[in-house]
């Protein structure tokens, strides 16, 4: 059986080579002149399947598979054909699967290896028809559908490419990976053919069907503009042949000026104050010295004008004291200055027994570090110790500080 197929392909390819001008003219006309051919060849192609007549007074023509086969290889432009079918794929490539896997249970080799050599076809002409099918979208969306000429055609054939995308991804959806996982089980052929071949390829697939998705609203949106502004200068031209004495008007001399000409900006755009503007610094600092502060409430100007009497007794004085947490914080640093040896914030924070919170405490270390003159800083050295955040990349959080002198 094989080696009589093998014979009938051979006879098919010879055929396809000996009679390549043939079938190449009959693909750009779409027919064949019968006159320049010999009945004997033309009726050995009919046989082979390479040409066909619809009906017996209508002339030959290519079968669709050798169309397909052209359009596919040569990446025509007229090649508007997308296989869309994929549900029917997936169920042949799970029939196979299940019919390996019980050749593999019966120890039938032979056939095992028949049945995988099917699948892996089947899973590659799988993977190729979506490839193919992007590939045409693509190839029509660059030419910006150059098989057509008028915009209304291209309109209509943008649509038809909306539709064939809808569909592909309605068929996408087909694919149950979990499905194919259980089916595979833990042969490895198998879930390398069901699922990652097929995984990647649908991954792949749907990426590049959002991108064109996405370039074919843009260009429906521009055909749209285009045959706009082709209606109205279509609409202008009629105007001028019903009214061939037509002369437009001086519209600036007019009081009311047609909305279609009265298209002009605003002579004052829109503002808005952007305070990190540097060079808006001196007028916004002009802005404020020119503001007044109103200390009197409305009702009250009446009892400013009233004689007051002006205490001038001593007035009690104002004690400037410190707290008790930056009095250990001096105390610290002092601790520090005698000892000559480093110490920890939450070392001498448990020594001490302190009763302040002890973020607070750190918090405050650091803050009378930084408050210390710069010829005072450069004698200690203050050292934070912690960790980076595990998620987010720049922050650092402070588990404790070390205090020495340089």
């Amino acid at each position: 059986m094989s080696q009589a197929l093998i014979q009938t392909g051979t006879r098919l390819l010879n055929a396809l080579g000996k009679h390549s001008d043939l079938i190449m003219q009959a693909y750009i006309s779409g027919t064949v002149d019968e006159q320049n051919h010999s009945p004997k060849v033309l009726e050995q192609l009919v046989q082979l399947g390479v040409l066909w007549r619809p009906e017996s007074q209508s002339e030959l023509r290519l079968k669709s598979a050798v169309r397909t086969l052209l359009e596919g290889s040569l990446q025509d432009e007229r090649n508007r054909t997308i296989n869309a079918n994929i549900g029917a794929s997936l169920a042949s490539l799970k029939t196979l699967a299940e019919h390996y896997k019980e050749a593999l249970h019966y120890n039938k080799y032979n056939e095992s290896a028949a049945h995988m050599s099917d699948l892996t076809e089947h899973v590659y002409q799988l993977s190729e028809s979506l490839s193919n099918s992007v590939r045409v979208l693509f190839g029509r969306i660059t030419n910006e559908f150059g098989y057509v000429s008028s915009v209304d055609a291209k309109i209509r054939e943008n649509e038809l490419a909306q539709g064939q995308v809808t569909d592909l991804l309605s068929q996408l959806e087909c694919f149950r990976f979990d499905e194919l996982s259980e089916i595979a089980g833990s042969n490895r052929e198998l879930r390398h053919l069901l699922v990652v071949s097929l995984q990647q390829r649908f991954s792949k697939a749907a990426q590049e069907l959002s991108v064109v998705q996405a370039r074919l609203i843009d260009l429906l949106g521009r055909f749209r503009e285009f045959q706009g502004r082709t209606r109205l200068l279509k609409g202008y031209l009629l105007h001028m042949e019903q009214h061939p004495d037509f002369a437009p008007g001086n519209y600036t001399n007019l009081t009311q000026v047609p909305i279609l000409f009265n298209q002009s900006n605003s002579v004052i755009s829109a503002a808005a104050p952007d305070v990190n503007n540097v060079e808006h610094e001196n007028d916004y600092q002009e802005i404020v010295s020119s503001l007044t502060h109103i200390h009197q409430r409305k009702g009250k100007h009446d009892e400013a004008d009233e004689p007051q009497d002006i205490d001038v007794t001593a007035q009690s004085t104002v004690s400037l004291e410190k707290d008790e947490l930056q009095l250990a914080i001096e105390d610290f640093f002092c601790e520090v200055i005698d000892s000559g040896q480093p110490k920890t914030a939450l070392t001498y924070y448990e020594e001490k027994a302190l009763g302040f919170d002890r973020e607070v405490w750190m918090y405050q270390v650091i803050g009378g570090y930084q408050a210390l003159a710069d010829q005072e800083k450069q004698f200690f050295a203050l050292d934070p110790h912690g960790e980076n955040d595990k998620t987010f990349t720049g922050n650092f959080y402070i588990n404790d500080i070390t205090l020495g002198l340089r």
